[in-house]
């Protein structure tokens, strides 16, 4: 069963983080939605944060688990929010379990197919010799090497833990993804639709939605919504996370 922080009480809201990231991305937007009389469901997808790891990696099997995470809680007719990674899982979801959705919100990330560009911080994470038994500076330093953005290094240094007392380790799967990075940018199958109210937020700094992508968004969302948020790039709901909390509680309620 994935991993999840669950938090307030009210109509179910499921949060689904970005390749690399987990449920703690989420925790104070999580904690704001859940003021709003939402029932929270962040959750740690399969190979990420502390849920577990599989050999399997594809955006079907990971629909999958989210459904069973559904089934297990009883939830029925949930809002699903995704970002990135978990936007396309959000977008296959809505598409094959209609049912189970009730509204959808996808931050930048569209339904087309996106070439592989994690290459960098693949290679940076790989560099990292754990034998070692390097300090998270050490880790910090190696990673500086690869990765200049001191905003994406944070992000992926989240993902440290001292597994034991003296050996630190990554809370995901790097084997997996070095294996099945091509699945990442997979494209929603064509003749997938949701009918239902779809939202699609973008940072003005991204280029993950261009304008050149709405025609391929509607086919698939007739009834989308499209809105960017500004000074924001891909990371946009913590880059700009005021104006992504209105634009959300605008669109729920």
């Amino acid at each position: 069963m994935l991993h999840s922080r669950i938090e307030g009480e009210g109509k179910p809201m499921i949060i689904i983080h970005g390749f690399l990231g987990m449920s703690d991305n989420w925790k104070s937007l999580g904690s704001q939605f859940a003021l709003q009389g939402f029932q929270i469901h962040a959750i740690d997808l399969r190979n990420h944060g502390k849920s577990f790891h599989a050999d399997e990696f594809s955006y079907e099997v990971m629909v999958e688990d989210v459904k069973q995470y559904c089934n297990y809680h009883q939830l029925t007719s949930c809002a699903i929010l995704g970002h990135s990674m978990g936007g396309k899982v959000a977008m296959l979801l809505a598409t094959t379990y209609p049912e189970l959705v009730s509204k959808l919100i996808v931050a930048d990330i569209g339904p087309k197919y996106y070439a592989p560009h994690h290459q960098t911080i693949l290679a940076g994470l790989n560099a990292i010799d754990f034998s070692k038994k390097p300090s998270r500076g050490d880790v910090e330093e190696e990673l500086s090497k690869y990765i200049k953005d001191f905003g994406t290094r944070q992000f992926l240094l989240k993902n440290l833990y001292w597994k034991t007392p003296e050996q630190l380790a990554f809370r995901f799967n790097l084997n997996v993804f070095n294996e099945k990075i091509e699945t990442i940018g997979t494209a929603l199958p064509f003749d997938n639709q949701f009918l239902k109210p779809t939202l699609f937020l973008r940072g003005d700094k991204s280029d993950y939605i261009l304008d050149n992508d709405f025609e391929t968004i509607y086919h698939h969302f007739p009834t989308a919504e499209i809105h960017t948020i500004k000074n924001a790039g891909h990371w946009l709901h913590a880059e700009n996370p005021k104006d992504f909390y209105e634009h959300v509680m605008r669109f729920m309620k």
